[in-house]
């Protein structure tokens, strides 16, 4: 017999179309603006494919001109690398002890740990730069990675998932002669891989993207990441559109290969969490 046709599902899938394409239309035009001559990146009705066709010079100017782009690349990818790795390892080990570990005031000290994701972050900056400048870590690399490396939410969010790992299992292991950090690092941390791949990834997304901690923390130029790249870069050229979304399309490169890679992850850590919720 045949299934009926589902209305619902349908009209749903075709407003998910419509809305897919509409989210799309903004980045669709700035890759075409980047491969256009200037005269054409704001002509009506919009032209999306160049009749004249200028990516060679578009991008061959962003990548060697004024601002080494290069340089800028590295800069963040060392940044954001670093940062992720640093804040997984701290999340994840915070998030076992407070998920597996028994110690007295355990369930205190972890609402005062979640009491300060309610501190907006630009209430920290005056104090965050003067530490900094006091231990010799402002205008450098490190103190933008130490900036990030602590995550409220990291903590929050793999405690979840720690949770759902059976403590019958751990017990397993303790009886076994395993130590906590042997448990974590053999049991635990495998069982919530796709939730530590999540995070990861969000982890390096909001790094990479990050505008406001190195605008007040980094003043050498040659430690710029991309995102003060790209607003020097827009300084210069920011009348020539065709260059600016050349520089834009450029800045987001990374985040499109790393979501293409860990999509799978993401997935697997969204329907985990939706299990265990």
């Amino acid at each position: 017999m045949k299934k009926p046709i589902n209305g619902k599902k349908i009209f749903v899938t075709v407003l998910m179309f419509i809305l897919g394409i509409c989210f799309m239309t903004p980045f669709l035009w700035m890759i075409s603006a980047s491969l256009k001559v200037e005269e054409e990146v704001l002509t009506y009705p919009i032209q999306w494919i160049p009749t004249t066709w200028n990516a060679i010079e578009n991008y061959r100017e962003v990548w060697t001109g004024t601002m080494p782009f290069f340089l800028l690349y590295w800069n963040s990818i060392k940044v954001s690398v670093l940062t992720t790795l640093t804040s997984v390892a701290v999340s994840a080990l915070a998030a076992y002890g407070f998920s597996k570990v028994e110690f007295k005031g355990r369930n205190l000290v972890f609402m005062l740990v979640l009491a300060t994701f309610m501190i907006p972050p630009q209430t920290l900056l005056v104090t965050q730069f003067i530490l900094y400048r006091t231990l010799g870590l402002y205008d450098t690399h490190m103190g933008l990675i130490l900036l990030n490396s602590f995550s409220v939410f990291g903590t929050f969010m793999l405690r979840q998932f720690f949770l759902g790992v059976g403590n019958e299992i751990i017990e397993s292991a303790r009886m076994d002669g395993a130590g906590h950090f042997r448990i974590f690092r053999s049991i635990a941390f495998p069982l919530v891989k796709p939730a530590i791949a999540t995070y990861a990834i969000l982890r390096f997304i909001w790094t990479w993207n990050d505008f406001q901690y190195p605008l007040i923390f980094l003043r050498s130029k040659e430690l710029f990441t991309i995102q003060l790249g790209v607003q020097s870069f827009a300084d210069e050229h920011g009348s020539i559109y065709s260059l600016m979304m050349a520089a834009s399309v450029s800045a987001i490169i990374p985040l499109l290969i790393v979501f293409i890679i860990g999509q799978k992850q993401v997935i697997e850590g969204i329907q985990l969490g939706g299990v265990k919720g």
